[in-house]
């Protein structure tokens, strides 16, 4: 019997007909991103030393020169101080003339107010660099400040200048009848240690001489204060300066800090001292 030609069986099925149940044809994969070459991998490893606080790795032989300059300093301290200023000589290795400093651990409560440390001493061969100083007077202090090596000194026209954000000095004097207007400045000047106090010697009575106060912290007078932890640090010198001159720096530095023991400490006041400079160890120096 012959077929009926609209007989659907006996069409033949297209290659482009699609079955109701038949899928889509998936989409070809794309490639993936070339992987980093090992140039853009090292390039990324430096940046990462290269990030603040992170310090580039020594080498081996920087290494074992500390593990060499340790071990001598520990077996050698503590040393008077003569010895000490002798022996951090023979440490120097950096090429810059390098500040000595002397940091002294005190035994003062420093949670109790009554026993922080705090004062100035005029060290007898200076610090061996320029001190920036700025007066706050009126009248003819100020053209004694100014004679005397101030780098700024003037009343209200100042402390609007420093309300304003100048802060290009290291110690800042005041004149007992300023205190009133310097007194605003203590947000901008207290967190920054600058703020004129008489402990520390800075804010000059009405009797006293402004010039004599602006030429003793221009010579190399150093303002010390007790941190939170009962340390006080300061530096009293240069690498450059002769044995003698360091020696008796430190010495003076440490009999002044032993002077303002507070009536409240108990027990030991002086724990230990060592004097180190920017880019050597400590050596505990025997006070």
């Amino acid at each position: 019997m012959a077929k009926h030609k609209d007989d659907p069986t006996d069409a033949a099925p297209t290659p482009d007909a699609a079955t109701p149940n038949q899928a889509p044809a998936a989409s070809p994969p794309v490639p993936a991103p070339p992987a980093a070459t090992a140039g853009a991998a090292e390039s990324d490893a430096k940046k990462k030393r290269k990030r603040p606080g992170v310090a580039p790795r020594r080498g081996k032989k920087l290494r074992n020169h500390l593990k060499n300059v340790a071990t001598k300093v520990k077996a050698t301290s503590p040393l008077p101080v003569k010895q000490a200023v002798a022996m951090l000589k023979t440490l120097k290795r950096a090429k810059f003339d390098e500040t000595v400093e002397v940091h002294i651990n005190t035994g003062i409560d420093a949670t109790q107010s009554d026993q922080m440390v705090r004062g100035a001493v005029s060290l007898p061969h200076g610090i061996g660099k320029s001190v920036r100083v700025v007066v706050f007077c009126q009248g003819d202090n100020v053209q004694k400040a100014k004679d005397a090596g101030a780098n700024e000194a003037g009343s209200a026209d100042l402390v609007t200048k420093v309300q304003g954000g100048w802060l290009d000095f290291d110690v800042a004097i005041a004149t007992q009848d300023m205190m009133g207007q310097v007194s605003r400045l203590g947000k901008t000047l207290g967190p920054r240690g600058l703020m004129p106090t008489p402990k520390a010697g800075t804010v000059i009575p009405a009797n006293a001489d402004v010039a004599n106060a602006v030429k003793e912290f221009k010579a190399g007078k150093v303002e010390y204060r007790s941190d939170k932890t009962g340390q006080i640090h300061a530096g009293v010198g240069k690498m450059s300066f002769d044995d003698e001159k360091l020696a008796a720096n430190i010495q003076t530095f440490v009999d002044t800090v032993r002077a303002a023991k507070p009536s409240g400490v108990k027990g030991n006041y002086i724990n230990g001292v060592v004097l180190s400079a920017t880019m050597a160890p400590g050596i505990q120096v025997a006070i």
